[in-house]
């Protein structure tokens, strides 16, 4: 019909609209409910297997562990982190607005979350098809640095969001930021803002300016390149860009932002290095801490304070390495090494393990910087960059030695293998061109050559010093090695080696005690007058030695020792010396004389010590305080109590007679102290061990020098030429601001006169009587009779002056083997035989 709609009345298109609208009312909300399901399934599913956010309570990072001297030195640290934590309290607010204004400027508004910042970075990521933007506020920064890993995904993301929801529900915020700043990396292996304020400004964190602070924040956006280390110019850069950021969130006003940006950087000088002042104290006291607190040494956080002097351990050091420069030099071990005629044989062989082995130099190349040397069938090669010591001068390796020169080098790690080819398919081996190599390796072509093996240059020996406090019984001192490096081998604590003549000290001093010697008793020098074992004296003569036991002591007369020894019992010196501080086990023999059985040099300073103490022993102690991270002193395990083990008159006795080494004997070098020396040179047969461990009112000190696989030193080194020079410039070092002090007499001690050629009361008006002190109630009684006239005895102190009194060994003779359970091989280099039978009649040694 004309003029007629072909559309619905008007009025029904009202109910229409309303039902269409209704059906997508009913639809969106479906949808919602779907999307709100979907949403509580994404979550639930993320949630499944989330870490719990209750440990960030009680959180510890991997913090540093600090090793102290005694006055607060660094002495060393240990960390798996480089860290240190500090309390949000305790970071200035420059600090904290720094890393606000530059990472999260709204984070104390917003509950974890920049929602449009996460819209914007999802745009990006989706264009990406992969996250290439994060958006991450400081909380989500926490989450990913300490509960997830730091992997850019959309699974890790979903995960971030949901935790850090969680964590602004658990947490405050003040606690979240100082989660961050004590987390966040710094480059150059340092971690928190309290490290990283040390390691560039060289102070801590509470005291960098407003332009420091920006500046270490300006390194958190990539430590690679914005360290001012690696790229100053980027980094002040940088700097301005936080600064600027700070102004901008009205953080800082414009004048301190202008003030900050005229700051010049001024950063600390790098005092890392491999070497250390006290590797060794280092190393105990990371010993000591996992013994008190186990595995949660391992996250570090405490400071261990120890009794170490920085000054005496420096001078400890230097002492040690001029005195081994020096042996170097005498034995011309220092480059250029010159091939000689007569080489010492080279090792034939495979090597294999930590030894020393003698290689032959086979070429050089000063481009790397190394040298080639052959070592039976393994071929290696020696870097002159870490041979300073050798190579003081810094000669290039074709300068530094010749080629044939025999050199003494180890392994560093196994020996490698050699490189096996496949071989070709239908390819037959030639036995004969392929020799024990294509026999070795069947499945191949035979082996190439192994690339060359690193080697180390041990040409000289090595050297320990200990020192003690002899009032305290602190270790003052405590040197292990020239080298001073990280796990290095401490020989001050963990060297057994033998004493030679220093254990004499412990004989005599027994026979003391037990009022069986004095200093004027008349000893045995005839190797036959001792049964069943014959030690002999550097003259090899009768008569000649000094018998009078004050002389004997003084220039280390063999035979005198034994004989004292077989006096008053083999197993009492044993008991007397454990109670003065030995703790190595003895035997009780009469080679106990001479120093056959290996002791540390920390266990000779400690008994020299209580020596030195008036005969009190005490434990020396090292470390004296451990303070946990949170502040709490960590107990120490009681020292045991200290006992006397002689009276002060005895001791006093002893102590005089060991200063006669000093005055007159072996040790006459340590007079140049000009000071009261006590104390007693020790060397070894063929002078694989040289010592000498002494004393003054103040300080004990043992110094011992030797080649690790016990290589003789060589002729005319004795405990008075290879150890006691490290103790006189160690003690001239130690005593600078001390005052000469002699040492006190107690009471119980009388002087008589004395006949010096037979230890007897002087005559009347006898010209060369000579004093001699005595433990009260042990001098002597007897008046000496008057010499025959056509007497002609040699004087009582004519003997040779070197203290190595015995037979020189056969040339070419090396380390004889000691069979299991046998007494160990004489020692002394006064050269004493096997060991003999224990003397009979021994009485059992009072109590100490």
């Amino acid at each position: 019909m004309p003029g007629q709609s072909d559309g619905a009345p008007p009025q029904e298109r009202g109910p229409t609209i309303a039902t269409w609208a209704k059906r997508i009312g009913i639809a969106l909300a479906a949808l919602l409910v779907l999307a709100a399901a979907t949403i509580a399934l994404v979550i639930r599913h993320y949630e499944a297997d989330l870490p719990s956010t209750h440990e960030l309570k009680d959180y510890r990072p991997p913090q540093v562990t600090r090793i102290l001297a005694r006055d607060g030195t660094r002495l060393g640290e240990v960390f798996t982190e480089r860290r240190t934590v500090v309390r949000i309290g305790e970071i200035p607010s420059q600090v904290k607005l720094a890393a606000l204004a530059a990472e999260d400027a709204g984070f104390y508004e917003h509950a974890g979350l920049n929602y449009l910042g996460m819209l914007r970075a999802l745009a990006v990521n989706l264009r990406s098809t992969r996250a290439r933007q994060g958006a991450s506020t400081i909380t989500q920064q926490v989450v990913k640095n300490v509960l997830l890993t730091p992997d850019r995904t959309f699974n890790r993301k979903a995960r971030e969001i949901i935790l850090a929801r969680k964590i602004e529900q658990e947490l405050t915020k003040d606690e979240i930021l100082e989660l961050y700043l004590n987390k966040i990396y710094f480059g150059h292996g340092r971690y928190g803002v309290e490290e990283a304020s040390r390691y560039y400004f060289g102070k801590s964190v509470r005291d960098v300016t407003l332009a420091e602070a920006a500046l270490l924040v300006a390194i958190v956006k990539g430590p690679s390149v914005y360290s001012p280390r690696v790229n100053l110019e980027r980094a002040v850069a940088r700097r301005d860009f936080v600064l600027d950021q700070m102004q901008r969130k009205a953080f800082a006003d414009e004048i301190q932002v202008a003030q900050a940006k005229q700051e010049p950087v001024v950063l600390a000088i790098e005092t890392e290095s491999l070497a250390e002042l006290a590797p060794e104290v280092v190393a105990e006291a990371q010993r000591v801490l996992r013994e008190l607190v186990g595995p949660a040494a391992q996250q570090g956080g405490y400071t261990i304070t120890t009794t170490i002097d920085p000054a005496m351990q420096a001078a400890a050091r230097a002492s040690v390495r001029k005195n081994l420069d020096a042996y170097a030099k005498r034995h011309k071990l220092l480059g250029p090494l010159a091939r000689s005629k007569k080489e010492p044989p080279a090792f034939e062989g495979t090597p294999a393990g930590h030894k020393v082995f003698r290689g032959v130099v086979t070429g050089a190349d000063d481009a790397r910087g190394t040298l080639s040397v052959r070592v039976g069938t393994l071929e290696g090669t020696v870097t002159l960059r870490g041979a300073q010591r050798y190579n003081p001068n810094g000669l290039p390796p074709s300068k530094f030695a010749d080629v044939d020169k025999v050199v003494r080098v180890s392994l560093i790690g196994p020996a490698p293998e050699p490189v096996v080819e496949a071989a070709a398919a239908g390819q037959e081996e030639d036995e004969d061109a392929a020799g024990e190599a294509g026999r070795a390796a069947p499945a191949g072509k035979p082996g190439k050559p192994a690339a060359p093996a690193p080697l180390r240059l041990e040409l000289g020996p090595e050297g320990a010093l200990v020192a003690i406090d002899v009032r305290t019984r602190e270790i003052v001192a405590l040197v292990g090695s020239y080298e001073a490096m990280r796990g290095g081998l401490d020989r001050a604590t963990f060297a057994r080696r033998q004493p030679g003549s220093t254990f004499k000290a412990f004989v005599y001093g027994y026979g003391i005690h037990a009022r069986t010697l004095t200093p004027a008793t008349i000893l045995d020098t005839d190797p036959l007058a001792i049964a069943g074992y014959k030690p002999q004296n550097y003259d090899e003569s009768e008569g000649k030695s000094p018998a009078r036991l004050r002389e004997a002591a003084a220039h280390s007369v063999n035979v005198a020792a034994v004989s004292a020894l077989s006096r008053v019992g083999a197993s009492n010196v044993v008991a007397f010396a454990g109670a003065l501080g030995v703790q190595s086990k003895l035997g009780a023999d009469l080679s106990l004389a001479l120093g056959a059985y290996e002791v540390t040099p920390r266990e000779m300073a400690a008994a020299y010590a209580s020596i030195a103490a008036g005969g009190v022993h005490e434990q020396p102690v090292l470390i004296t305080k451990i303070v946990g991270p949170g502040g709490v002193e960590i107990p120490l395990p009681p020292r045991p109590p200290g006992h006397r083990v002689m009276e002060e008159a005895e001791a006093y006795v002893l102590t005089s007679v060991l200063t006669s080494v000093v005055q007159s004997g072996t040790a006459r070098q340590a007079r140049s102290l000009g000071r009261p020396i006590a104390g007693k040179t020790g060397t070894t047969n063929q002078s694989k061990d040289t010592w000498f461990v002494g004393y003054s009112t103040d300080i004990a000190c043992a110094v011992w020098t030797g080649y690790d696989d016990a290589a003789p030193l060589g002729s005319g080194e004795t405990g008075a030429m290879a150890a006691l020079p490290a103790f006189v410039d160690f003690m001239k070092q130690a005593h600078a601001k001390r005052p000469a002090a002699d040492f006190p007499v107690p009471s119980g001690v009388v002087r008589v006169k004395i006949d010096p050629l037979t230890g007897l009361l002087a005559r009347e008006g006898q010209e060369d009587a000579i004093e001699e002190v005595f433990v009260a109630g042990t001098e002597p009684t007897e008046e000496a009779q008057v010499p025959e006239a056509d007497a002609g005895a040699e004087p009582a102190d004519g003997v040779a002056p070197a203290e190595q009194q015995g037979t020189p060994p056969a040339p070419g003779e090396g380390p004889r083997p000691v069979e299991p359970g046998a007494a160990p091989a004489p020692v002394e280099s006064e050269h004493a035989p096997e060991p003999g039978p224990l003397p009979t009649g021994e009485t059992a040694p009072p109590p100490f």
